[in-house]
């Protein structure tokens, strides 16, 4: 029988005052039962206008329809031929805005809970099947990636797939891109990603790590010394951007970069780690998105009291996920809304003691059509603080593109690509992800690392 409830089935969580001072998954996962609930209110829709939010084209319908079933591998495999992390997207995709946002069950309730079906199928899987990857025959072409994130690794996956020699480059000592350094244990368990990597690499992909496209090697070397025929670069836009107020260089002034890799990649909140960070009583992370609310998650289970975000428009305008802002006020972070910070304040020793803010209202649509903040006269406020985290974007580090003559980039530091294809104006150079568009989502930046493997397939084909 079709279940024809309103609303979803309710993911289980740990309980706010519990999962706050601990780095386990908040979201612990349906049931096979509450899977099988769940998938039967999907209608099966004609149109599937799910699967035309999605930025990799999943065949939504049908992998709820095995779900339904109880055929929980044959939707994995369904998913799997689609999308190369599935346990990755089914954790932290914008779903809202995506492929449950088409959902016709949202227009009279909420949505077909599409991502939590896609984690429930992927962790089924990876906990009942045994690894039956067969490795392509070799096509006899080789292609290097550069960068290991969601970009990179969904190039390489579906490159492997094709028969390509694929070898992904990362500067970093552990591969994941922002999938490791950026989203915290909490939301994004790192035993996950690597299973996830360990499917590339059966299937045949090489992953270099501690090797920097720039310095170690050049992307011109890569094509004219190292045998690959093609290059996609997927590097991400790692390089933080600080507000220019008074204070800004002072002790405990961190990028959320930085102080979400040292806990994330470096395990700073373990007693034993090398890179620990200052475990401050008073933390203001500054800032409206999803790296904002991980920033002050982190913090909140370093041990911190008080921790406050500040952004300077309302909770309408908010850009973080609906669900990563509401688990953070369960979490007791608290929530200065339309209040922008002037100045860091600092103790005797240099150290950030507070952030001075003035009250903010909003007035006419900007470009981005939010409505633009405006400062109100004489309202300013003073919240105490030890440590101060700025979560304000990020850009591409200019390392690659400096270094690669012939690649034309954007002034604000994105790389010039076609956006259906990933092709530069260097021959034989794709780019896609973060590195392109900027800081954006996982999902996006796989559909653009999808999008490149196809045309690199068509160009290699031709030359």
């Amino acid at each position: 029988m079709p279940n024809m409830s309103l609303k979803k089935n309710e993911m289980p969580t740990q309980a706010p005052n519990v999962r706050n001072r601990n780095f386990s998954e908040v979201a612990l996962g349906y049931s096979e039962e509450q899977a099988i609930d769940e998938a039967k209110r999907c209608l099966n829709c004609k149109n599937k206008p799910c699967v035309g939010g999605c930025p990799v084209c999943i065949d939504i319908p049908s992998f709820i329809a095995k779900v339904a079933d109880g055929d929980f591998e044959a939707a994995y495999q369904i998913i799997a031929k689609s999308s190369s992390l599935p346990a990755v997207c089914g954790r932290v995709c914008p779903q809202e805005n995506q492929c449950e946002g088409k959902c016709v069950r949202g227009i009279k309730g909420e949505p077909v809970a599409i991502g939590r079906l896609e984690r429930f199928v992927a962790d089924w899987h990876n906990s009942h099947s045994e690894n039956s990857t067969v490795r392509p025959k070799s096509n006899g072409h080789k292609v290097a990636v550069i960068g290991s994130g969601p970009s990179g690794l969904t190039c390489a996956g579906d490159l492997a797939k094709k028969g390509y020699d694929v070898t992904v480059f990362e500067a970093l000592h552990t591969p994941g891109g922002v999938l490791v350094y950026g989203i915290p244990e909490f939301r994004l368990p790192k035993s996950i990603v690597a299973k996830e990597i360990d499917g590339l690499r059966d299937l045949g992909v090489t992953i270099a790590t501690n090797t920097v496209i720039g310095k170690t090697l050049s992307v011109d070397e890569l094509l004219s010394q190292e045998g690959f025929e093609a290059v996609f670069i997927g590097s991400g836009a790692g390089l933080p951007k600080f507000m220019k107020i008074p204070g800004i260089n002072s002790k405990g002034v961190y990028s959320a970069n930085e102080f979400l890799t040292r806990v994330n990649l470096m395990k700073a909140y373990l007693p034993t780690s090398d890179t620990p960070v200052q475990k401050a009583n008073r933390v203001v992370v500054v800032g409206g998105g999803n790296v904002a609310m991980d920033a002050a998650r982190c913090a909140k289970r370093l041990g911190a009291q008080e921790v406050y975000i500040v952004y300077r428009r309302s909770l309408d305008e908010l850009p973080a996920r609906k669900e990563e802002v509401e688990h953070a006020m369960e979490e007791g972070i608290v929530f200065k809304l339309l209040n922008n910070p002037v100045e860091i304040l600092t103790d005797d020793s240099g150290f950030a003691c507070a952030i001075k803010c003035v009250e903010m209202e909003l007035g006419e649509p900007d470009a981005s059509g939010r409505r633009r903040p405006v400062e109100k006269a004489g309202s300013e406020i003073l919240l105490e603080c030890d440590s101060v985290i700025m979560a304000i974007g990020t850009s591409p580090n200019p390392l690659i593109t400096s270094t690669t003559p012939g690649l034309v980039v954007e002034s604000w530091g994105g790389i010039v690509a076609d956006e259906h294809t990933g092709k530069t104006s260097k021959d034989g150079v794709y780019a896609g992800g973060d590195a392109v568009t900027g800081a954006a989502t996982v999902i996006l930046a796989m559909g653009a690392g999808k999008a490149a493997a196809e045309a690199i397939d068509e160009y290699i084909k031709l030359i």
